[in-house]
């Protein structure tokens, strides 16, 4: 098959297809930006002087200080991860009549290998376009946003760009990943003129491995501080040594999660059948136990935001304490100092991070669940033909989207505070003192006069634990509730059209 009939082939399809191409490279897009955001604030140079020395040239902290530019790359980093998993529910979209589109190529003489060639080539394609779309935002917005104030500050690193090199592994290497993972998914898809098979999944549940991988996320954050003070002084063993801990920590975690949703979903569908009396939670039940990692793929992005949201919850906690600590130990000493906003106005900008990624993960949530109910459309329809009400099926999809939902949520927000209390679990102050002048202004500068009206007061240490952000965990598991509810809602709009009795006579 010629190079152009392989493109001119995976460029064809139906207006499902057309949508699953954008939305991949819409993901592609987003994923892009983010990487290069990251990139862009590694990439500024860190001024000539001392360690403490600054970019004066930023108005943001973030970007001034080199020790905090490196969590800020992080964090743009994490908003990858949704954006990824989204781009992995949009290449799933209209699974069913891509797979009798290239039965049908089968049926016209392809290869096999040439039939997966066709469809890694797709996804590769549509990648490509939204990276290169993505470079084109990119170097846009940095001219647009390129406005310095009076003083010459600039509010985002416009004024510095990542190495080509850099910048290639991010355009080139994206698309490089989804057509591999679009290959790694294809390895249990038989091709045939026939009709395309599966191999089918196992029977027996999910076990409770994923426990390990938590666990030893978990092992690896409490590490770090132990690790930090038993190497003081050894700067370049920790400088590889604790991003290490940070990222095989986060990484196991959350693969944990999202896999322990699969043993989530198995255990519910038990209880459900076990216990439920009604046709639409047996129903749940039943689909739920047939296929438990459908949970891990449709919650992966939602669950990875809300672990990272818990650990941002558990940090600010530790800020507003030490906040609290400070102003009680300068109330002692007779200050009347203010607090210290940056910390808590930085944790805002996580907070907001957190948001956008549970935003871009409900976009994959409702992909995940459209295309659950489109590529079952004929099996709801047979429901439909044998008597079974429609609002019994509706119901039968929330509950199936809703019962390993709830226990997920709760499990990802419970591990990423683990996460954040595992780095800080108190907060602690040192025995201070303060010089304090009780005269008027002329005497207190004059050397000759300070001495005998000032006096030393001197505060104790005070050491106080942590309170569990519960406030702000409710609220990020009420908005993961409402998101997973709105899902719903959307999938439910599709229901009745997927539910037609025409269905039975579609191929």
């Amino acid at each position: 098959m010629r190079p152009a009939t392989l493109v001119r082939l995976a460029l064809a399809g139906s207006r499902t297809d057309t949508a699953r191409v954008v939305l991949t490279a819409l993901s592609a897009l987003l994923a892009t930006l983010a990487g290069l955001a990251a990139l862009t604030v590694l990439a500024i140079e860190k001024p000539a002087g001392d360690a403490w020395a600054q970019s004066e040239q930023y108005h943001n902290a973030l970007l001034r200080e080199p020790g905090l530019r490196g969590g800020t790359a992080f964090a743009l980093l994490m908003l990858m991860i949704p954006v990824l998993a989204l781009a992995g529910q949009c290449a799933r979209l209209g699974a069913p009549a891509r797979d009798r589109r290239l039965a049908a190529i089968r049926l016209a003489g392809a290869t096999p290998g040439q039939v997966t060639r066709l469809a890694v080539l797709e996804t590769g394609m549509a990648a490509l376009l939204g990276t290169l779309v993505g470079l084109g935002a990119y170097l846009v917005g940095r001219e647009v946003l390129h406005r310095p104030d009076a003083q010459g500050r600039l509010a985002l690193p416009t004024d510095v760009l990542p190495s080509p090199a850099a910048v290639a592994a991010v355009v080139l290497g994206l698309p490089v990943v989804a057509a591999l993972a679009t290959a790694l998914m294809l390895r249990t898809v038989t091709m045939s003129p026939l009709g395309v098979s599966r191999k089918a999944a196992r029977e027996r549940g999910p076990g409770p491995w994923a426990g390990l991988l938590i666990g030893l996320g978990l092992t690896s954050f409490l590490a770090v501080r132990p690790a930090t003070y038993q190497l003081k002084g050894r700067d370049e063993l920790l400088g590889w040594l604790v991003p290490l801990l940070f990222t095989v920590g986060a990484l196991a975690a959350m693969v944990g999660v999202v896999i322990g949703t699969g043993w989530i979903s198995y255990h519910c569908g038990r209880l459900l059948r076990r216990h439920a009396r009604r046709p639409a939670a047996l129903l749940a039940a039943g689909r739920l136990m047939a296929d438990p990692w459908a949970g891990s793929r449709t919650f992966a992005a939602l669950l990875a935001a809300l672990i990272f949201g818990g650990g941002a919850a558990a940090q600010r906690a530790y800020f507003a304490t030490k906040d609290q600590l400070d102003r009680e130990q300068n109330r002692l000493v007779g200050v009347d100092a203010g607090a210290d906003p940056f910390y808590l106005s930085t944790m805002d900008l996580v907070d907001a991070a957190v948001a956008v990624a549970i935003l871009i993960a409900t976009g994959g949530l409702i992909v995940a669940l459209v295309e659950g109910i489109v590529a079952r459309r004929r099996a709801y329809a047979a429901l439909v033909a044998t008597g079974v009400p429609r609002a019994t099926l509706s119901r039968s999809v929330a509950w199936q989207a809703l019962a390993p939902a709830v226990p997920a949520i709760l499990l990802a927000l419970t591990v990423g505070t683990m996460l954040g209390r595992g780095l800080v679990g108190e907060v602690s102050t040192g025995v201070s003192s303060i010089e304090i002048c009780d005269a008027t202004a002329a005497l207190c500068d004059d050397p000759a006069t300070r001495e005998q009206y000032t006096r030393i007061v001197y505060a104790p240490a005070i050491q106080r634990a942590i309170a569990v952000p519960l406030e702000q965990l409710a609220w990020l598991g009420a908005g993961a509730l409402a998101a997973v509810l709105v899902t719903v809602g959307v999938g439910l709009l599709f229901l009745r059209a997927s539910t037609a009795l025409d269905e039975l006579r579609m191929t």
